[in-house]
């Protein structure tokens, strides 16, 4: 009896797991065809993103925004007299659809075919495209730039999927972007085409409001474009920057293009060069030495160098001035500046050595990303690291900025440190109006940025700068006239460019312009690309009343100011005064006897080079004739 029950059992659990498994079997066979089925069915999905973020100025000027546009397609299945009378209905209702190019598009398709895509279309338009058979359209959100040109490079563009490409679209393009819509396309039981979308988000992505200044902006872009024209030069390139909150107030290069139809222009235009392609800056970056110099107590603005009357042997190589003419002798370190010499600039450098240059450097950030929000930012190239034994033909060229690439935004931020008392900031494209002068932005000291700010005030007073200024203002300012890297290898033409900024207003900015390879009308930085920069300048200042605000002057007070920076300035002085001995450190052999013949001092070498060493220590009360011996050595400028 235990038995058949047992058999019994075995049985029905056989029996029973058939049945189960013939059941699951069922199941997944059925959910494969149905799967299939509802793959045969479908025809298309479409994901978009219709809320996309507008992009603003600082005012809340529009400078990118949506407008609704649509796409038409059909399901050309049954191509019957009755689609093509449809087709030829669609024509009259879209009169740039003209009945045979819709019919060359249809004649070789079966499956979903674009009729048109991003097309404007009114309500009656729409309300008789809803009546016809087999016609479908839907509805896209397309970026639309009002302002054509203006600002082009930095906002950039999008795709055909209102996705960003370039500039700001693309690196803010998570942002921007919003949440995304779904539309399926499927057939019914009939095999009629059934549209079938998720519910549009009705929540915007958030706006972006630029630090752009619209009527700067076009003012620049204006100026430059008739600058790079007047001269026939291959591109030029711009600038405005709030020199204490990093703003960028207008940035452009040109030529540019139109983002409305940014496929019908060269990649090139598509580009902002400001950011993304380095060059050699020239003589803009004559301030890092001397800021050097100074913050390194290596000299002050009133040290003299001797010029070699213009022309200097470094290495079996020449380094002259800019003009033949110039025969320079002794200079100041402020007329070094103010006349930008080369040979001057090479003895504050060598006198300096590299290491404690490319501190300086380092704290500049020199080749390194400013962290601007375009992508493809250039860090540029320096390529001496700090122990590096670096040649003097090497740190003479650097010193006067040949053999160093930097992009304009790196010169333009540099220069701000200078503008603002001594502090980084980090340039930015996106309105913050909060200032970055904070403690542990410092680079410099204050009393080495106004040193040199007056000696770019003496530049454009009374040196290469004069064609910057400004009535009622006082104007900082240096020419740059760099060889151009030819593309080729070697050097072919020049690279004007002008960079300074207002000292006696409230809202210190700066202005960088730069024109690449002139080849009519002159080449000079002044000539070239100082019109820019005055042009610009005096608009702000002029057009822009929370710009044209003088700085509080108290005459009393800064006259104070001014004997206490002259006294403190003559204690410092690397040469001390008659009577005491001076500092012969850094002096090349003709350099130390033309001193030491002012001075009434007899001298005796050893070695060649620059003076390394001196017998009597500078400060020294010299009492009638005094013998000194000085130790030469050739400079190697490493740690």
């Amino acid at each position: 009896m235990k038995n058949r029950i047992f058999f019994s059992f075995i049985v029905f659990s056989f029996l029973f797991a058939v049945v189960i498994s013939k059941a699951f079997y069922i199941q997944v066979v059925n959910k494969a065809k149905l799967l299939a089925y509802a793959k045969s069915q479908f025809i298309r999905e479409v994901k978009e993103y219709p809320n996309r973020g507008n992009i603003f100025d600082r005012n809340g000027n529009p400078l990118a925004i949506n407008v609704h546009v649509y796409n038409l397609f059909t399901i050309p299945k049954n191509k019957n007299a009755e689609f093509y009378r449809q087709l030829k209905a669609l024509s009259t209702i879209v009169p740039e659809l003209p009945y045979q190019k819709l019919r060359d598009l249809v004649q070789k398709r079966n499956r979903y075919t674009w009729l048109a895509r991003k097309i404007t279309l009114n309500e009656e338009q729409l309300k008789k495209i809803k009546k016809l058979e087999g016609i479908f359209f839907e509805s896209h959100s397309q970026r639309v730039y009002p302002n054509r040109e203006l600002l082009a490079q930095t906002i950039g563009y999008v795709g055909i999927d209102n996705t960003g490409l370039a500039g700001l679209e693309n690196s803010l393009n998570t942002q921007l972007k919003g949440k995304p819509q779904v539309v399926k396309y499927i057939r019914d039981a009939k095999g009629r085409p059934i549209k079938y979308e998720t519910k549009a988000y009705e929540v915007a992505s958030p706006d972006v409001h630029l630090s752009i200044d619209k009527d700067i902006q076009g003012a620049l872009e204006s100026y430059l474009k008739e600058a790079v024209i007047t001269h026939k030069a291959f591109r030029g390139g711009a600038g405005v920057m709030d020199a204490e909150t990093g703003e960028i107030l207008a940035i452009a290069n040109y030529p540019t293009f139109d983002p409305n139809r940014a496929s019908s222009f060269p990649q090139e235009y598509r580009k902002l060069p400001f950011v993304t392609d380095p060059f050699e800056p020239g003589s803009i970056f004559k301030i890092l030495p001397v800021a050097s110099a100074l913050e390194n107590k290596i000299a002050t603005p009133e040290t003299k160098f001797f010029c070699e009357y213009g022309k200097i042997k470094i290495q079996n190589h020449w380094v002259s001035e800019a003009e033949s003419h110039e025969k320079f002798e002794w200079l100041s370190v402020s007329d070094i500046l103010k006349f930008s010499s080369n040979v001057g600039t090479t003895k504050i450098a060598f006198s300096l050595k590299y290491p404690k240059f490319k501190e300086t450097l380092d704290k500049f950030q020199i080749a390194h990303k400013t962290g601007i929000e375009i992508k493809g930012e250039s860090k540029g190239i320096l390529g001496h690291k700090a122990k590096d034994k670096v040649r003097p033909l090497t740190l003479s060229n650097i010193s006067f900025g040949q053999g160093v690439a930097t992009t304009a935004i790196q010169m333009l931020r540099s220069y701000a440190a200078i503008a603002n008392g001594g502090y980084l900031v980090k340039p930015t494209l996106i309105k913050s109006d909060v200032s970055q002068i904070t403690p542990e932005n410092r680079i410099i000291t204050e009393k080495t940025s106004h040193d040199v700010t007056k000696m770019l005030v003496q530049a454009v007073e009374g040196g290469t700068g004069t064609i910057a200024k400004i009535p009622h203002y006082e104007i900082a300012g240096k020419t740059g006239t760099a060889q151009r890297v030819s593309p080729t290898g070697g050097y072919s033409g020049y690279i004007a460019s002008f960079v300074g900024f207002p000292v006696n207003v409230n809202r210190k900015f700066v202005v960088l312009a730069y024109v690449d390879h002139p080849t009519e009308k002159g080449y000079y930085g002044g000539v070239v690309a100082g019109p820019i920069f005055k042009k610009v300048t005096q608009y702000i200042l002029y057009k822009k009343k929370d710009f044209a605000q003088f700085a509080k002057y108290d005459e009393k007070s800064n006259t104070k100011n001014l004997d206490e920076v002259t006294t403190q300035q003559a204690q410092q002085t690397r040469y001390f005064a008659p009577g005491y001995m001076p500092d012969f450190t850094g002096l090349d052999k003709a350099s130390a006897m033309q001193l030491a013949e002012e001075r009434n001092i007899s001298l005796q070498f050893n070695g060649f080079g620059v003076v390394t060493k001196q017998s009597v220590v500078p400060g020294t009360v010299v009492v009638g004739n005094s013998s000194i011996r000085l130790q030469f050595e050739a400079p190697t400028y490493a740690d």
